[in-house]
């Protein structure tokens, strides 16, 4: 269960917004939530009016050009030094492109992930030395690379930086090192990613008489898949690449993405910001997950349609082994929680395994922090070395949390929600040890939230009204697709469609009715039956089918109107510190310490029921709310110490049997509750 947090609105100033900018009432609430005021504001955001500012704001971009434009007059060997990930790979495609157009000598060079990792190193290096290299341009990384950039120095290479990642303590010691987040660097907008960066390096290479345009229409496909693939703010100057983007992508005269569209199976359709981020975007960073990002590149830059199409079915087969290998992690550490549920009791996640890719990690991560609401990493062991990947929940800074335990780890780096490492095979014990110490000291461990925009009465959800959101496209960080809650519905049907695959449900309040589509979720997985009332939290569309309209309803989340998430979090909390040891107040043990009916109510109801196959939260509606939580917990825990039910919980599910049991047992000998009634006194 996640946070349900509605976002707060001030009606006045929603008011004030729509009658500015004459707007529909919904669009003018939405605009208000996501920090909208001025009129200049608006204006610019619905109408897609940010300039591309002047790269000459960006401190040493005038150095960067000079050089380059140098090393193009002499005709000296240029390489672009990309990174593996789509902003990588989409940013050297860029430059090449470019570069190559204008007659520069020029050859890109991507690193391996698995062999190299991320970044320059100094074996490659000395290999472009020997090509005969004289200028790098890193893209997407160098900021960090202050030994290697010394190290081409010394073979007489020359090399600018151009980057979007946050600068150590020194820079390195380059002919010009481009970074939005200088300390110096004056320039006003600063959410660029690495490709965008790069569209200002053309952009000044290009000079006094740079036509903007002309190169959006050039480029913009090729960095709008950057742009999005980086999850960057997409607001400003990153909008303004995006949307005219995805106006190229759609008809592109580059047979690579075209390709790629079409392999993907997208091209149908109008194309989306959504539709790029979970087709297009995984195929490109699947190929650099699996070692061979130069595919990527080759994609983007080929002319030719049969190589382009051959290209694309590889990296849509590399993405579907990725998927494959993801999964495969996933149902290991799925057997090893339910063999040991300690492994996510803790407050920081920390799992490690032998000889996972390392190249998926970073995804597992993500799923178990989606699976268990708390930050996650996930080690892949190799030898006595290992290297891991993490992902956190909104207001808990992974990077600081790792940055505290730097002294166990070899290498490390990432920002607040995501995060890297490498360390000893010894010490991950410790490590797991110590950035729960950490989290520990946290004033407060966040939620994972699910954020909604704001409430809708179903009974004014019409066409007209979610059409008018298509002003708010694309989507993406900083604009997510707008989640709307609709609260205190009745469940009048559920549908199973597709194969059994997914459920059609009918909700209705006050003689209103809506229909809401809960994908990959089976009649034996739904805990709701027909008449529960239920909240939902849903995305919405409009759905065209023969020529007919309908509002499409998405269900993200669904709970028990009953239901207090925050209280049920709590509580769930409370009971894993428990069983951590961690220390609790006398108040909250009193509330976890179950009274001899509320085992009576527990098994009388899993006996009646043939045990329990649904989240386990849920079980505070269907015993009336007579329990809290986090006595229904201890209970369970009680029960199944004393071997009275089979409990198990998964990465997606929990199962709850009854065992069979000959005379009476004494639920004071079970461990738990000695250790509350111990802890009490």
């Amino acid at each position: 269960m996640k946070l349900w947090k509605v976002a707060p609105l001030d009606r006045e100033k929603a008011k004030q917004i729509q009658q500015e900018n004459e707007i529909p009432p919904l669009i003018a609430m939405l605009l208000q939530i996501r920090g909208f005021s001025s009129r200049d504001e608006v204006q610019d955001f619905l109408n897609n009016n940010s300039e591309i500012g002047d790269p000459f704001e960006i401190k040493d971009m005038d150095k960067a050009a000079e050089r380059v434009k140098q090393a193009i007059d002499s005709g000296e060997l240029i390489c672009i030094y990309g990174d593996y990930d789509a902003d990588g790979v989409t940013s050297t495609a860029l430059l090449y492109s470019y570069l190559e157009t204008v007659g520069a000598n020029v050859i890109y060079y991507i690193p391996s992930r698995e062999t190299e990792g991320y970044g320059m190193n100094i074996a490659a290096v000395d290999s472009l030395g020997e090509k005969g290299v004289k200028l790098i341009v890193t893209v997407d990384n160098g900021i960090a690379a202050k030994n290697e950039i010394a190290h081409a120095r010394e073979l007489g290479i020359d090399t600018v930086v151009t980057d979007h990642h946050m600068p150590l303590s020194e820079l390195p010691d380059a002919v010009a090192v481009v970074d939005l987040h200088r300390a110096d660097c004056k320039s006003r907008f600063k959410s660029l990613s690495g490709v965008g960066v790069v569209f200002k390096l053309i952009m000044a290479l290009e000079g006094e008489y740079c036509d903007t345009d002309m190169l959006l229409d050039n480029y913009a496909d090729i960095i709008s898949l950057g742009t999005i693939g980086d999850i960057v703010d997409l607001r400003g100057e990153n909008r303004v690449f995006v949307k005219r983007g995805l106006e190229r992508i759609k008809n592109s005269d580059r047979p690579g993405i075209s390709a790629l569209v079409n392999a993907s199976g997208i091209g149908e359709k109008p194309i989306t910001a959504g539709k790029v981020s979970f087709t297009l975007v995984p195929r490109i960073n699947a190929v650099g997950r699996l070692g061979s990002s130069g595919k990527s590149v080759s994609l983007l830059l080929t002319e030719d349609y049969d190589d382009a199409i051959e290209i694309a079915q590889t990296m849509t087969d590399d993405n579907t082994e990725r998927r494959e290998i993801e999964n495969s992690i996933v149902s290991q550490i799925d057997g090893m929680v339910r063999e040991n549920p300690s492994l996510v009791q803790d407050s920081v996640i920390v799992l490690a395994g032998e000889g996972w890719h390392q190249g998926v990690v970073g995804i597992v991560a993500s799923r178990v922090k989606e699976a268990f609401g708390k930050p996650a990493i996930v080690i892949s062991c190799d030898g006595d070395k290992a290297k891991g990947s993490g992902r956190s929940v909104e207001g808990f800074p992974l990077c600081d949390a790792i940055a505290a335990c730097s002294d166990l780890l070899t290498h490390y780096g990432g920002h607040p929600m995501a995060a890297g490492l490498s360390l000893d095979r010894s010490n991950i014990e410790l490590f797991r040890k110590r950035i729960n110490e950490y989290a520990a000291e946290f004033p407060k461990m966040p939620y994972d939230t699910l954020n909604i925009d704001c409430k809708l009465n179903p009974a004014y959800l019409d066409i007209s009204a979610i059409s008018e959101l298509e002003c708010l496209q694309p989507y993406g960080a900083g604009n997510p697709t707008p989640v709307f809650g609709f609260f205190n519905m009745t469940i009048d049907n559920i549908i199973p469609v597709g194969n059994n695959k997914h459920l059609r449900i009918n909700l209705s309040r006050n003689g209103a009715g809506i229909t809401a589509m809960c994908f990959f979720v089976t009649p034996g997985e739904f805990p709701y039956c027909k008449g529960d009332v239920v909240d939902i939290a849903a995305t919405l569309e409009i759905n065209t089918y023969n020529g007919n309209q309908s509002v499409a309803v998405y269900i993200k989340e669904i709970k028990y109107s009953d239901d207090d998430s925050e209280r049920i979090l709590n509580a769930n909390r409370a009971f894993e510190s428990l069983l951590c040891g961690r220390r609790l107040s006398q108040t909250v043990l009193k509330r976890l310490l179950p009274e001899r009916g509320d085992f009576a109510v527990v098994y009388r109801y899993l006996r009646n029921n043939g045990g329990y196959r649904y989240p386990v939260e849920t079980l505070t509606h269907r015993l009336g709310g007579k329990i809290n939580f986090g006595r229904i917990r201890v209970i369970l825990e009680a029960m199944k110490q004393l071997s009275l039910i089979n409990y198990t919980e998964g990465m997606s599910d929990s199962s709850i049997t009854l065992n069979p049991t000959s005379g009476k047992v004494s639920l004071e000998a079970a461990p738990v509750i000695k250790a509350i009634k111990e802890a009490i006194q």
